[in-house]
């Protein structure tokens, strides 16, 4: 994790507080660190900018890691539901295998 770079990002959320990008970075400056710090980031975007698809797959992902699988379950859903409303053909298959391997995952249960 690279503080410099996190408070310039914090900055440019502060600056472009509806430019959702950045906050999505800032969320994945986090993730690997500080995913408790992560998950706030992508729960702001989920609620203040649901149309941000690369959220779903990394916010999904955070979640089935963090054993919270009926979060999971949903995120990739939502995800795969607005991938296909934007015609985004590479992120829906992106997603609908993240889907994929976390039900195989969850079928070892």
């Amino acid at each position: 994790m690279n503080n410099e770079r996190i408070q310039q990002l914090i900055r440019f959320v502060q600056e472009e507080p509806n430019e959702p990008f950045n906050v999505y970075a800032l969320a994945m400056e986090f993730l690997a660190s500080q995913p408790e710090q992560a998950s706030i980031y992508f729960n702001q975007l989920l609620t203040e900018h649901p149309d941000y698809l690369p959220t779903y797959y990394h916010a999904a992902a955070l979640y089935a890691n963090r054993n919270e699988r009926s979060k999971a379950a949903d995120l990739y859903e939502k995800g795969i539901e607005l991938a296909h409303v934007q015609k985004n053909q590479k992120t829906l298959l992106e997603l609908q295998r993240a889907k994929q391997a976390f039900e195989d995952d969850e079928d070892e249960w």
